[in-house]
């Protein structure tokens, strides 16, 4: 019998890629989102496009802070893949409020949810985030993760200590995965690749936050999509606990050289306009993965080169020749 899987945030950028893979393998997906207009709908359209050509998947708009309402998604589900979250370091500043409503009431909503309805099986997605500035690199998984610099930040790793209590008090097997900067097709448009992409193409100036020195480990949502399916697996096994595993692919790519690949596929010489660093950026992320591959066999493949040339080619597609504008992209 196909397991019946609940995918919260299943129309956004990670959602929607986790929701074909588990219907290709085929499961029963029933995708959770609210349609937030944090950013345009067309991306996430284009998602679920996709999705509603499977006969298995289902598509039900709701907020996830609706317990109640999540108590009825949940009847007869075997796992959650809870990946709903409001998004964003520096919007994150300007509105914690919501930032706390939505990914840490929401997740407890989610979480007590499942309780009340016997599902045992969770997975969450958090965030590389949660390490702030830690001077140990690569960041493994022990790390106390004490001094978070956003509130998008505070609020993921809230929700990785919500989760770890819950299974400890409920007998839930809860994965939380910490995603390093997540790209591929479909990405959301404020995010560096694709509004990089989209600054160049249409020749306008680059505003490039910092020195761009800054590093992060970039991680294509293929290989992302690879450890969540091993996370699902592992929560399968018959007894409780709750994990964190680091989703990397475990190098680092400096700011100034992100923009110097993006510009080669384009074929154009970038304009960079310096502005000084801003408030809750981290100067590095650098994923240790020893543990998500002998747990979960995750086996990143997608280098940063190839993975820009995907994107590029991804954006030239979708939007055509079209002049895409930041007023409508944002």
């Amino acid at each position: 019998m196909s397991e019946v899987i609940v995918v919260t945030g299943a129309a956004g950028f990670i959602g929607s890629h986790c929701s074909r893979a588990l219907l290709e393998r085929g499961c029963v997906v029933r995708g959770v989102d609210n349609f937030d207009p944090f950013y345009g709908r067309e991306l996430k359209d284009a998602g679920v496009a996709e999705l509603s050509g499977f006969a298995n998947f289902e598509l039900i708009t709701q907020d996830i802070r609706d317990r109640l309402a999540m108590e009825r998604v949940l009847r007869g589900a075997d796992v959650v893949v809870h990946l709903a979250a409001r998004a964003g370091v520096r919007p994150s500043i300007e509105d914690p409020e919501l930032y706390t409503s939505i990914n840490v009431g929401g997740t407890v909503a989610v979480l007590e949810a499942c309780r009340r309805q016997g599902v045992r099986r969770f997975v969450f997605g958090s965030s590389s985030s949660v390490y702030g500035n830690a001077p140990e690199v690569p960041f493994s998984e022990d790390l106390p993760c004490v001094d978070p610099i956003s509130p998008y930040a505070a609020t993921k790793r809230a929700g990785e200590l919500l989760c770890s209590a819950h299974g400890y008090l409920y007998g839930l097997r809860v994965a939380a995965l910490r995603f390093f900067t997540v790209y591929g097709a479909r990405q959301r448009p404020d995010l560096a690749i694709h509004k990089f992409t989209r600054l160049i193409r249409g020749g306008s100036p680059i505003q490039r936050f910092g020195d761009g020195s800054t590093e992060r480990d970039y991680t294509h949502v293929r290989d992302i999509v690879q450890g969540v399916l091993g996370a699902v697996d592992w929560t399968a096994k018959d007894e409780t606990g709750f994990e964190i595993f680091n989703l990397g692919e475990s190098t680092t790519v400096s700011l100034s050289r992100l923009i110097e690949l993006i510009a080669r596929q384009l074929g154009t010489e970038p304009r960079v306009e310096p502005l000084p660093e801003q408030p809750g950026d981290v100067r590095r992320t650098y994923a240790e993965i020893t543990k998500a591959r002998e747990v979960l066999g995750y086996r990143p493949t997608v280098d940063i080169e190839s993975g820009i040339g995907e994107f590029v080619s991804w954006f030239e597609e979708f939007y055509g020749g079209q002049r895409i504008s930041a007023a409508r992209a944002s």
